[in-house]
């Protein structure tokens, strides 16, 4: 591709591009400027990560025949075309014109302050919640069969596509976005099953729901990090609609490996991280530890609260229920007394009455239902954010940093091998030269990705706080249902408040009882 590239060969808005942003000492153009550029084209940052990789090669410069094939990948992608060495082949004889702006424009983007730091992120809440809305929900003609059959429905608003799941390809996915982002705060799935033997019906129906909610909240948080929102594996999963979705998962990810492997920043991570990075490590996680204490509680105080408001509802329900049966006894009353005639007359009004609670019963699932879906539920999304914080803080413990560790142990072992092997035949001490220099390479990797994950904790790190006012939403959705609870009740109980004194009429002197306190 490189001799098919040349000064000579690219429109003079290509020169003039790389004019604008060349250093004054050579004709270099450094990474970071050529990122801010390829913030102007208004790409994915997918087809931006892949236009880097055909171009970059790592040494923090491009040069001015690098730079003029990102021009032409860019102009090719804007295009709609997929970036690719390959099609500058069929560009020979003119190459396409990006979408830049004027080239003076462009000279700003070198002379922006290089303080720039990629480690912070600059969202808000409605930004990731802005991102994608996911809807999972049974399909249907599945419902009601053994668990390993059942099927889902996964809706998105941002592909406005519904693509039809297992659990199966659930946990292929899962499994996958783990070894690509194992530095990312991943959530965890809900369980394939909750007991071994027979459940009865009533509990296999819970737990297929409960794993539905758990599924929704599952993708919703993938679908809307900002990191995983533009991967390949997530529109994959989201979006392909052929027969085997974990095959084509899997070729997605053995295209591209793990985060360290494509990450422009990973390499630098450590110049971008604090001095107290180790200290804001644990200040963080201690704070969100307490903080995903907190919220359990609360979650847990909420699920009774909507638990007993369904629960009322059902005994509202069959006072109802029993009322009616009172009032529709079909024995006949025996002539005793004039008093039997007054039961007669109260059967009657106990009978109209079952229909109010009824109403009441309705008014109180509903009330139960809202807390449920738009508390509990909340909660819950939250709550799963909070944990697979703490999963990758002990991932970060016990992966990358405890393998750097080992590695270090390994080599001081080799190291004192070393110093005692003068009388040892020169052969070994030669192998063990080369598997010291072997171990000290793999200890600069295993540094690298432990600076990497620390800049990427200190990121999700920031993600949990953007997502702190989340609570502000939850307690205005409970504070709304308990106000609006009270007042449909409320209006139903004042109607049936009023009925009452018609509906039984005192007799023989006697005066009803009180309907209020006094």
């Amino acid at each position: 591709m490189e001799g098919g590239i040349n000064e000579g060969s690219v429109p003079s808005y290509y020169r003039e591009v790389h004019q604008a942003l060349c250093s004054r000492a050579d004709e270099r153009v450094q990474t970071d400027v050529f990122h801010r550029l390829l913030s102007r084209t208004q790409l994915s940052l997918d087809l931006q990560n892949q236009i880097t990789e055909h171009v970059d090669d790592g040494n923090g410069f491009l040069s001015k025949v690098s730079l003029y094939k990102a021009l032409a990948l860019i102009a090719l992608a804007q295009q709609g075309k997929q970036p690719s060495p390959k099609l500058l082949e069929n560009c020979i004889q003119e190459f396409p014109k990006p979408h830049l702006g004027e080239p003076k424009e462009l000279q700003s983007l070198k002379l922006q302050v290089a303080q720039e730091n990629p480690l912070l992120i600059s969202l808000t809440l409605p930004n990731l919640l802005g991102k994608d809305s996911i809807e999972v929900e049974l399909i249907p003609e599945k419902k009601g069969l053994f668990l390993k059959h059942v099927e889902y429905q996964v809706t998105s608003e941002r592909f406005k596509i519904s693509v039809y799941r297992r659990y199966s390809d659930f946990d292929v996915f899962h499994e996958l976005l783990l070894q690509r982002y194992a530095y990312r705060m991943v959530p965890a799935l809900p369980p394939k099953r909750v007991l071994k033997g027979v459940l009865t019906s009533v509990s296999e129906r819970e737990f297929i729901e409960g794993r539905r909610r758990g599924l929704g909240r599952f993708l919703n948080l993938v679908a809307r990090h900002p990191f995983f929102s533009e991967d390949e594996l997530v529109k994959t999963f989201l979006t392909f609609n052929g027969s085997d979705v974990q095959t084509k998962l899997r070729d997605a990810f053995r295209k591209m490996g793990d985060e360290f492997m494509t990450c422009r920043h990973a390499t630098q991570a450590k110049d971008y991280l604090p001095v107290d990075i180790q200290s804001l490590f644990s200040a963080s996680r201690e704070l969100i530890r307490n903080i995903h204490t907190s919220f359990q509680k609360f979650r847990d105080r909420a699920e009774r609260m909507a638990e007993r408001s369904k629960e009322n509802a059902t005994d509202l329900l069959m006072l109802g229920k029993e009322l009616g049966a009172l009032g529709s006894d079909p024995l006949p009353v025996p002539s005793l007394d004039c008093s039997s005639n007054m039961w007669g007359d109260l059967r009657h009004s106990l009978h109209s009455l079952s229909s109010e609670f009824s109403l009441l019963a309705d008014k109180a699932a509903r009330k139960g239902r809202r807390e449920e879906d738009d508390v509990v539920e909340q909660l819950n999304l939250f709550l799963d954010l909070l944990q697979s914080y703490k999963d990758l803080c002990e991932r970060h413990e016990k992966g990358v940093l405890h393998e750097h560790q080992r590695a270090l142990q390994k080599y001081t072992v080799m190291k004192r091998q070393m110093m005692s092997a003068a009388v040892q035949p020169k052969e070994q001490v030669e192998q063990l030269e080369s598997r010291i220099v072997q171990q000290e390479n793999a200890i600069q990797t295993m540094e690298l990705r432990n600076y990497f994950s620390l800049f990427c904790a200190h990121q999700e790190s920031q993600l949990v706080f953007i997502y702190l006012p989340i609570t502000s939403h939850i307690l205005g959705a409970f504070i709304s249902s308990h106000v609006q609870g009270h007042r449909e009740m409320g209006q139903v109980w004042a109607s049936l408040h009023s009925k009452m004194s018609g509906l039984f009429p005192s007799s023989n002197g006697l005066q009803s009882p009180p309907l209020s306190p006094k």
